[in-house]
């Protein structure tokens, strides 16, 4: 492709670069393999038959595609965080609500997940990428605050020091 050989210039103080990641599918809810969402009504999940099921929500890219910015996806939480509250009292409550029971529960499901830690290590390690990331003039300055990891397994595996 060529360019045309005209250039315009903005008086801008910030560009934004935003790329949003498709979903995947989870085998326990329905999936809009063409949108890449799991079907929500404001971040409710809903069934086969367009009936929220209860205590699964949905928020984020998977909640509304890979569309828009920070803004929009902060929006979307709080729309969900909303309705998470709204039903609240009629969730059934956790047989074990304590921090080793969820724990377990991810463990013995084999659900891969991170804590708070974790997630610090991901940030150092994504922030590190960063600043060694080598640009297209093979000089190593800093072009970059992070390289952001993608897949999820690379995530899991950073934030758990492997």
């Amino acid at each position: 492709m060529r360019g045309t050989g005209e250039f315009l210039d903005y008086p801008v103080q910030a560009v934004y670069r935003a790329i949003g990641y498709f979903g995947s599918e989870l085998p326990e809810v329905g999936f809009d393999e063409k949108r890449g969402v799991i079907p929500n009504e404001g971040g409710r999940v809903l069934d086969e038959d367009g009936n929220a099921v209860p205590g699964i929500y949905a928020t984020g890219w998977i909640k509304r595609g890979p569309v828009g910015l920070i803004g929009h996806t902060k929006g979307d939480a709080l729309e969900t965080i909303g309705y998470l509250l709204e039903d609240r009292l009629n969730l059934p409550p956790a047989e074990d609500p304590s921090k080793d029971a969820i724990i377990d529960l991810l463990e013995s499901r084999g659900v891969q997940y991170t804590t708070w830690e974790g997630w610090l290590k991901l940030d150092a390690h994504e922030l590190k990428l960063g600043a060694n990331f080598v640009n297209t003039t093979g000089t190593a300055e800093l072009v970059r605050e992070r390289v952001k990891l993608v897949p999820r397994d690379s995530m899991v595996a950073v934030s758990c020091g492997e």
